[in-house]
């Protein structure tokens, strides 16, 4: 079992959190040695977050699904751990009618009780950001809707160039593997159900060292995709 991906602790809410304001870290300019996996730090390792009074930097990631999705965050103080600290869980959103004049946005379709029922259902899921695969983790039980599962959940570690390191928790069918290279938009899973969530969805996490990044995402990169069009 993988250590890195094995303490992740993840909730979910239905509440939609507004979208973050901190400034947004860009990507390097230029291409730099990647560390090892040894110096990226296990998510057993405790996140140190700014002191009060300083602001936590935030990270942009290119989009996570192919269509338009929200994000609940996780607050500060609700969990402690790399990849969770001021992480967020996202799911697609759907209901409005092709023209946009009826229908109202919604996570499920029905009632929600079946995995099918959810927009982001085996959604594609896309990479962030050009990175390297340094540890992937496959959970092949599937949650029932409303039902939290057992971690670790399906998984994918992704390591920047510059040391930034972006997780995805509840993934089915990875398609990758460890120390593969990957392109950001390309798809590497599909979103599942599985883990410790109660819902189709993907748990996103950031974080350099031991410090945790709020995550915001590229709208302009969303905007040259049909699905949020």
């Amino acid at each position: 079992m993988s250590q890195t991906l094995s303490s992740i602790v993840l909730f979910l809410s239905l509440t939609v959190a507004p979208a973050l304001a901190a400034p947004a870290a860009s990507a390097p300019s230029a291409a730099k040695a990647l560390p090892h996996v040894r110096e990226v730090p296990t998510l057993f390792h405790r996140a140190v977050a700014p002191p009060p009074g300083r602001a936590v930097e935030a990270v942009l990631l290119g989009p996570l699904f192919e269509q338009t999705f929200a994000c609940v965050d996780h607050a500060e103080g609700n969990v402690g751990a790399l990849g969770d600290a001021f992480g967020t869980d996202c799911m697609v959103v759907g209901g409005i009618e092709q023209g946009g004049e009826h229908g109202y946005l919604r996570f499920f379709r029905q009632d929600g009780t079946q995995n099918e029922d959810w927009y982001g259902w085996h959604a594609n899921v896309l990479a962030p950001f050009d990175a390297r695969i340094v540890d992937v983790m496959h959970n092949d039980v599937t949650n029932v809707p409303g039902t939290m599962g057992k971690s670790p959940p399906g998984g994918i570690v992704f390591l920047r160039d510059d040391g930034l390191v972006v997780v995805y928790g509840h993934l089915d069918s990875v398609l990758v593997k460890e120390g593969d290279r990957v392109k950001a938009g390309q798809i590497v899973a599909i979103d599942g159900n599985n883990g410790m969530a109660r819902s189709p969805h993907v748990h996103v996490g950031a974080f350099r060292d031991t410090t945790p990044y709020q995550i915001r995402w590229d709208q302009r990169a969303e905007g040259r995709m049909d699905g949020f069009n």
